[in-house]
């Protein structure tokens, strides 16, 4: 599963895979792929410098990159207490209310939340940067679109290469022309927040578009044969997130929230409004269904709704509380059946690739001869 993106990076399968366990980055980089760690929960530098320590303590020194999310314009003078001020208190009588109906524990005194949208925030996210240019990290990605001009100026002055996350052709271009070099063309079925194009009208259209920038296909891909469909359509390489998640190496801290993945099939997802105030594809829990009813309050928009549930969703995944129990993920978690080790995922995804490729093997030498 060779490409000249992963030829490039010098790996041996085009397999980015992203997640926010450091076990799990170090052992997608040490099975031949490339491992990409999630920034977005480290608010304290020291956690990521640690985290990193790990990774470069177990990777073999194979490459690895970060995966950060910032906005491409910064918001001066807006702290989240003034955010926070601005939620209406009607939604906050309504999570209250929620969480009493299904018997949510509190947290205990002085207990934060720790699910916070503060890593959300440009500041933190440069406090992230400021660690990891420490380490030889090959590839900066960032959720959000194109990062600010100057932290692209500042990756590429240290030689790693910056990818963005795209969900249509439009945001494609825009990213190539803000000088990105990899775009992840994201479809419908992917977890987290996603655009409304599935994957395969989206990645020949983002392939096309920018041209000739190598491009990653994302959303709804777990199987070699979809990384061999991938590949057909022109992308250099396949950005994975959701397979990891019931991975041994995973580090979920909920049995519960595992049983939930490993049970589901691929119409058990819906994307909601409920975690963040934006779209992301995750598990349909009565939570998100609480949040989705037309006789409910509605969800805020972004940065509001994930300053409202974040103690919330700490409480609920704290207590296992199951009815409520989710997680981003993607229309893939129907293929996530049992729980595996990454090199497993891997030597499925090679031998999957493989028959797909001698399948079209096959009938190209058929029609050869017709």
């Amino acid at each position: 599963m060779q490409t000249e993106l992963s030829k490039q990076l010098g790996v041996e399968h085009a397999v980015f895979g992203f997640t926010p366990f450091p076990a799990v980055a170090a052992a997608i980089s040490r099975a031949g792929g490339f491992g990409v760690l999630g920034a977005v929960r480290y608010t304290d530098p020291d956690d990521l410098k640690r985290d990193l320590d790990w990774i470069e303590a177990h990777v073999d020194g194979r490459p690895y990159g970060l995966d950060v999310v910032m906005p491409a314009k910064k918001v001066e003078g807006v702290s989240e207490t003034d955010v926070e001020a601005m939620i209406p208190e009607g939604h906050r009588q309504f999570v209250t209310d929620t969480l009493a109906k299904y018997g949510v524990p509190g947290l205990a005194d002085g207990e934060a939340s720790g699910w916070r949208i503060t890593g959300w925030m440009e500041h933190v996210a440069r406090t992230q940067l400021d660690v990891a240019f420490d380490y030889p990290i090959r590839l900066l990605a960032n959720a959000l679109g194109s990062p600010p001009a100057d932290v692209v100026a500042r990756a590429h002055d240290q030689n790693v290469l910056v990818a963005a996350l795209a969900g249509s052709a439009r945001h494609a271009r825009k990213h190539r022309d803000a000088g990105i070099d990899i775009v992840v063309a994201q479809g419908y079925e992917a977890g987290g927040h996603t655009g409304e194009i599935a994957s395969m009208v989206l990645t020949p259209e983002v392939v096309d578009a920018v041209a000739p920038l190598p491009v990653l296909a994302a959303g709804g891909i777990g199987s070699g044969q979809q990384v061999a469909a991938a590949l057909s359509l022109g992308a250099q390489g396949v950005w994975l997130g959701s397979i990891w998640l019931t991975t041994t190496e995973a580090d979920l801290h909920s049995p519960a929230l595992t049983r939930k993945l490993l049970a589901a099939g691929s119409a058990d997802t819906v994307r909601s409004r409920s975690l963040t105030g934006k779209p992301a594809r995750q598990l349909r829990t009565e939570w998100t269904d609480a949040w989705d009813d037309p006789d409910g309050p509605g969800t805020l928009p972004m940065p509001l709704q994930g300053l409202l549930v974040a103690e919330a969703v700490s409480r609920i995944q704290k207590y296992e509380v199951e009815p409520l129990l989710g997680t981003p993920v993607g229309q893939i978690v129907g293929r996530m059946t049992a729980q595996r080790d990454v090199r497993a995922v891997f030597d499925d995804l090679t031998r999957g690739f493989e028959r797909a490729v001698d399948r079209i093997n096959r009938i190209a030498g058929r029609s050869g001869q017709s």
